[in-house]
């Protein structure tokens, strides 16, 4: 059995198949799958299959800071955020690099303008690879 990576509440995660190579990330084990906020979503068909074009913005209070990105959609599926709000979005998935680790998820695409954090990584990309210490943060440090 591998051992199991400890993260804080808060963590500097990459995705190097968008082009994002640092975006803080809230651990969030009350949410089943991850996402990402996403502007600007274009949906376009390659070999007859359904992509989708979206900015991102990977850095909070940074509207400046946008990365553009394109990814085949694995599904589309309704969501239920925190608010209690149902949401058909998009399904992706992209590698994610956590410090030394790294492993395929399935991210959502939604917007996040008014969040803190602009990722919210979820139960279903963190099983079996991920212990939280909620008492602490940024213990994978930053690419930069």
């Amino acid at each position: 059995m591998t051992a199991k990576i400890t993260v804080g509440w808060r963590e500097w995660l990459s995705l190097p198949e968008l082009g994002i190579n640092d975006i803080k990330a809230k651990i969030d084990t009350g949410a089943r799958t991850s996402c990402i906020h996403a502007i600007n979503i274009e949906e376009y068909e390659v070999d007859s299959e359904k992509w989708v074009e979206f900015t991102a913005q990977p850095l909070q209070d940074d509207e400046q800071t946008q990365v553009t990105c394109k990814a085949k959609v694995k599904k589309m599926k309704y969501v239920t955020s925190s608010s209690g709000q149902k949401e058909l979005r998009y399904f992706i998935e992209t590698t994610l690099h956590a410090g030394e680790h790294s492993w395929p998820i399935e991210l959502t695409l939604t917007s996040r303008a008014t969040m803190k954090f602009r990722m919210l990584l979820g139960r279903t990309a963190m099983e079996n690879r991920i212990v939280v210490d909620p008492a602490l943060s940024q213990l994978l440090g930053r690419k930069v």
